[in-house]
């Protein structure tokens, strides 16, 4: 029997045609991949772990846009009705009847009640109208008919007539700690546009004495948020807000120093808005009725006087009107707790009631007196 032998021929032409097959769809692969990643629909060539990274940056991106999204219909752009600006040649610019953006703040009830600084709407003869944008930037003005001034924070509850409005969702600052993400939203530079900056939280429990030039008063501010997100001109009032869309704080100074904003908890807030509802609509805060200076103890000792609050002022009238209190006195006790640097006038008062009697000594002429005074209500504002 013969051997069959195939041509060698036909054998090469087999494997010709195996290998131009392999190529072509090899070149087809690769021209796919290729376009694909021209059009965005497949990531490139990373190193490894940059595509993870680029994924989390998007995802806390998206977590911002969406708490702005939530909170922004509940920030309101507070300006002065009725103030012409001027230029640099002292001329007046624009429209007598414009309005003059100098805060913000933010809707805590669904009928009209809006929570600021009161250093944003401290003057009793202005018009001041609050204005608010939704999403879709359509916004609506209203004037506010009545401001309630809290005398121991930098805090106000303002009154417009409205109905249907969204309010904030309030956190608890309890519970913040540092490091934690925050957003600033605020009416920045008084423009009517809710601007956005982001940070963390800095530092907590801080003080500060931020001076207010429409009064001329330095006032103390204790156990703050600092954070270094930008809290701009304008600012002022705005909701300080957490990862969730919370409100932890309220925007209330900013420090010499750059990136470093202080912000009044929220507790705070809310335990103010309690009580204004409780009593009926009206801020109900004891009130001595001076203005005083506090004298250091290394400086008490320099000049044989004790430590304590030296008074500048006597509102005619006041609880220290009536009690004696005179220009010039040193309150060193008041009920029974002598007044250092940390034991201050003001935080004794806070623990106390309208109408609550306390007796105090109070060094006069190189003599103590004791002096025994009922408290009285502060004033908080009022209609417009």
């Amino acid at each position: 029997m013969k051997n069959i032998n195939f041509p060698k021929t036909q054998v090469n032409l087999k494997a010709t045609k195996a290998t131009l097959l392999v190529l072509a769809v090899a070149v087809w692969i690769i021209s796919v991949i290729a376009v694909a990643r021209y059009l965005g629909k497949l990531p490139g060539v990373t190193e490894q772990g940059q595509e993870k990274q680029t994924t989390k940056i998007v995802s806390e991106e998206s977590d911002i846009i969406s708490v702005v999204k939530k909170v922004s219909p509940s920030v309101v752009s507070i300006a002065v009705g009725n103030q012409q600006t001027l230029n640099f040649f002292g001329m007046p610019v624009g429209s007598p009847n414009q309005e003059s953006g100098i805060g913000t703040g933010f809707v805590v009830s669904a009928d009209g009640l809006i929570m600021t600084n009161k250093h944003v709407v401290s003057q009793d003869n202005q018009k001041y109208i609050a204005i608010i944008k939704n999403n879709d930037g359509t916004e609506k003005k209203y004037d506010i008919t009545q401001i309630n001034r809290d005398p121991f924070n930098d805090l106000a509850i303002v009154k417009i007539d409205a109905t249907g409005l969204t309010p904030v969702d309030m956190g608890d600052s309890g519970n913040l700690q540092v490091g934690q993400t925050v957003i600033a939203i605020g009416n920045a530079l008084g423009q009517f546009e809710n601007t956005v900056t982001t940070g963390v939280v800095s530092g907590l429990g801080r003080g500060v004495s931020p001076f207010d030039p429409s009064t001329g008063i330095s006032e103390k501010l204790d156990d703050l948020i600092q954070t270094d997100a930008a809290i701009n001109p304008g600012n002022s009032g705005g909701p300080l807000v957490n990862s969730s869309g919370q409100v932890i704080g309220i925007n209330t100074a900013v420090a010499s120093a750059q990136n470093i904003g202080f912000a009044l908890k929220i507790n705070t807030a809310k335990q103010l808005l309690s009580d204004f509802k409780s009593s009926g609509g009206k801020i109900s805060r004891p009130f001595l009725g001076i203005q005083y200076t506090h004298i250091q103890k290394d400086v008490a000792l320099l000049n044989g006087v004790p430590q304590g609050e030296l008074v500048r002022q006597v509102v005619p009238g006041s609880a220290a009107d009536k009690a004696g209190i005179e220009v010039g006195d040193i309150i060193s006790d008041f009920d029974g707790q002598k007044l250092t640097d940390e034991n201050t006038l003001t935080n004794i008062i806070r623990s106390k009631k309208v109408g609550d009697q306390v007796r105090l000594k109070v060094y006069r002429e190189n003599k103590s007196l004791d002096l025994t005074i009922t408290l009285g209500e502060a004033p908080t504002g009022g209609s417009q």
